[in-house]
């Protein structure tokens, strides 16, 4: 028994979906203290959008590091600080007319999304929320009650009393009028519902098995809460930064949420870096009404106000619409068929299978083929793929033909 199994709690998860001992990382490729390259379709579930130690974002932490920058700093001001509001102000919200105030939240994005629940109840003076079924928004109390999973729901401590779960289009809900079961829902007056402070939501249900949104439904989610003067909260934790082609996902349905939680990516080197972005209208907080000693990681400031000039040098946007044809090319050339559904959009995409645990059969022997794959959705029947972004042409091709090789490895053992 090693030193992990001996000294780590049993929580411990991805060790045992990817087992082996990492040492290094570059580009697309992570390495095994063996030294035993695995090309990267994981991403740090999302995190490393600019791929793995990228020489551009390193060098910038290293400058900072060598010139004494200052490392910690609860939320005080700070050179660090500034530059990147400055950056995220001048190159990312105003050249996109975003009416955004920056909150700098506690490290990881479940807490982006609990301060955001906590402003809508605020701000409205209303409690409820309403999520959406397969949505999946974090693993503390008040976005675990948004998350519809019941794995993750059985074991939560807080309130779920005040969530109400309404159908996301997909599956047999796919041809349901969602949006107008909800204006029917919100007007009626002995639903049982009351109108809430908020509706919380994700462009694209990553977790929930890369289920995208259609834009016009978007469109008329958005329209629906200023008609009910519901506040609009955008989940881009996962598929923010680039991942779905624009550095919002909600951008290509128009729409500008009343708030967006942003995280993963954010910090481009899998720093840890949360914030909520709010329309200036509901700035209602106190001074210190809602901290965090860590809200303040200087390191990720620098990093992270790095990636979007990286972003911006790589016209990242063309670059990912690009490799997204390579994706979408070859899953719908090489790997779909009548028993295999592919679908997404920017640089995630997924390959759901209809024979419950396949999906997870498939990660394992891609793992042999050295690929870093992992699995999402309803029965995890969703394998999800999330190369970084910076993934060369031949790296996504030859990840994708370990896919194929694996899933047709798999089909002639089972004789499917």
């Amino acid at each position: 028994m090693d030193i992990f199994q001996r000294s780590e709690s049993e929580v411990r998860y991805y060790c045992r979906r990817f087992p082996a001992v990492f040492d290094k990382a570059s580009g697309s490729y992570i390495f095994d203290e063996k030294g035993k390259g695995y090309l990267d379709f994981f991403s740090g579930a999302g995190a490393l959008n600019y791929g793995h130690n990228n020489p551009y974002l390193i060098n910038a932490l290293t400058e900072y590091l060598a010139s004494g920058g200052i490392l910690h700093a609860l939320d005080m001001s700070t050179r660090a600080k500034r530059e990147f509001l400055t950056s995220f102000k001048e190159k990312i919200l105003d050249k996109r007319s975003l009416p955004y105030k920056v909150m700098f939240c506690a490290p990881t994005g479940t807490n982006a999304v609990e301060a955001a629940l906590k402003l809508a109840k605020k701000a409205t003076g209303r409690q409820g929320i309403v999520a959406f079924s397969g949505s999946f928004h974090g693993m503390t109390a008040g976005s675990m009650a948004v998350t519809s999973g019941r794995a993750v729901r059985k074991d939560n401590v807080g309130n779920l009393s005040d969530v109400t779960f309404m159908p996301y289009p997909y599956g047999f809900n796919e041809n349901f009028d969602t949006i107008e079961y909800m204006k029917r829902v919100f007007s009626d007056d002995h639903s049982g519902v009351d109108i809430p402070a908020a509706i919380i939501m994700e462009t694209v249900q990553a977790e929930g098995g890369v289920i995208v949104a259609p834009t016009e439904w978007l469109k008329r989610l958005k329209k629906l809460c200023e008609e009910f003067g519901i506040l609009l909260v955008c989940d881009d934790i996962q598929v923010g930064c680039y991942r779905t082609g624009s550095y919002f996902s909600f951008e290509r349905a128009g729409i500008v949420p009343d708030m967006v939680a942003l995280s993963k990516s954010l910090s481009g080197v899998g720093l840890p870096m949360s914030l909520l972005l709010l329309k200036e209208e509901l700035d209602v907080w106190e001074p210190g009404e809602h901290n965090g000693t860590f809200r303040g990681n200087q390191l990720a400031f620098v990093a992270a106000k790095a990636a979007i000039d990286l972003a911006e040098k790589s016209d990242m946007e063309q670059t990912v619409e690009n490799k997204s044809q390579i994706i979408k090319k070859y899953l719908t050339e090489e790997i779909a068929s009548r028993d295999i559904a592919v679908r997404g959009i920017g640089m995630i995409y997924g390959i759901e299978f209809t024979e419950k645990g396949f999906a997870e059969k498939v990660s394992e022997e891609c793992f042999k083929g050295k690929l870093i794959v992992e699995c999402a959705g309803r029965d995890r029947s969703v394998l999800k793929l999330m190369p970084p972004l910076t993934s060369t042409p031949d790296e996504l091709r030859t990840g994708l033909e370990i896919i194929r090789n694996s899933v047709k490895k798999l089909q002639n053992k089972y004789g499917r």
